[in-house]
């Protein structure tokens, strides 16, 4: 069976109708246009307070960091790839530093000048020292000199003889000593202890090669070279009165002639002579020498 259409049922658009469908269709239109109106102007207090930077600003500050990126990395570009005269005459940051590194490195390798060895004094310890040492002992020596010119030639109380044996003979060097001093390890020579003052005498022609008075160790001396029987012979005589010596470099003397007096300068301790020989350049036994020789 057919189904019937019934036209009693369908609902005519009326006037009513219509204007009712434009409204409900107006009010779903209305709010999608409301959100898409242009927003209202802010003005520049607003933007400020809000921390919003202003859109002309913002465009010349980027154009400022693009030109500062362009002023570093442009120039060493073209520097790298070979720039023109004009190029090459701006220098970037990293090329100063460059620069100056070298210019370090040049002066570190830089030679300094030679210095003369007079042109400055001693600084090292030894040296200092030495230097006071020195002077030191010419101060004692000097002390010495002085408190004892005057007293220490009144202890012998003899006669002090110019000469006391003929030429080309061979004599000790003392009319007369009290005692021999104590021998010790690495001593050369023979102490013959005798009073403060008490005349010495050469022990044979010859010529003086030494007279100091203030020697290594020995004090007021006097060495003297002869020639005895062939033989190459030096005698020395240490710790001398101060200013007692009557000899000088190169002066010739003779057998038993007064050269000085008998003391306890430099390192001694009680006044003595400290008589050396040697023969042919060899040290012997100076008591013994005199035994075998002397007359």
């Amino acid at each position: 069976m057919a189904e019937k259409f019934d036209p009693s049922q369908e609902t005519p658009e009326s006037e009513p109708t219509k204007t009712a469908l434009r409204s409900r269709a107006r009010r779903r239109v209305t709010p999608l246009a409301a959100s898409q109106a242009p927003a209202p102007r802010q003005t520049r207090a607003e933007r400020r307070a809000a921390g919003k930077p202003h859109p002309i600003r913002s465009v010349f500050t980027l154009a400022a960091v693009a030109g500062l990126v362009a002023t570093v990395a442009v120039p060493a570009a073209f520097s790298a790839a070979g720039s023109t005269p004009a190029e090459a005459a701006v220098t970037t940051v990293q090329q100063v530093a460059a620069d100056n590194a070298q210019s370090l490195v040049v002066a570190s390798e830089a030679t300094p000048a030679a210095l003369a060895r007079g042109g400055y004094t001693a600084t090292t310890p030894e040296e200092i020292q030495a230097k006071k040492d020195e002077e030191a002992a010419k101060a004692a020596a000097a002390a010495r000199i002085a408190a004892t010119a005057a007293s220490d030639s009144s202890s012998y109380t003899g006669a002090i003889a110019e000469t006391i044996a003929p030429a080309g003979s061979v004599v000790r060097p003392l009319t007369s000593f009290n005692n021999f001093g104590t021998p010790y390890a690495g001593h050369k020579g023979t102490d013959y202890m005798a009073d403060r003052g008490t005349p010495l005498y050469a022990i044979a022609d010859g010529v003086v090669v030494a007279s100091d008075e203030d020697g290594p160790g020995w004090g007021v001396y006097v060495k003297i070279a002869h020639n005895i029987g062939g033989q190459s012979v030096t005698s020395l005589y240490a710790h001398m009165l101060y200013g007692s010596r009557r000899v000088t470099v190169g002066e010739t003397v003779s057998a038993g002639q007064l050269i000085g007096q008998v003391s306890d300068t430099g390192r001694a301790f009680g006044t003595h002579l400290h008589l050396e020989i040697y023969v042919n350049g060899s040290w012997v036994d100076a008591e013994g020498w005199l035994v075998a020789n002397a007359h």
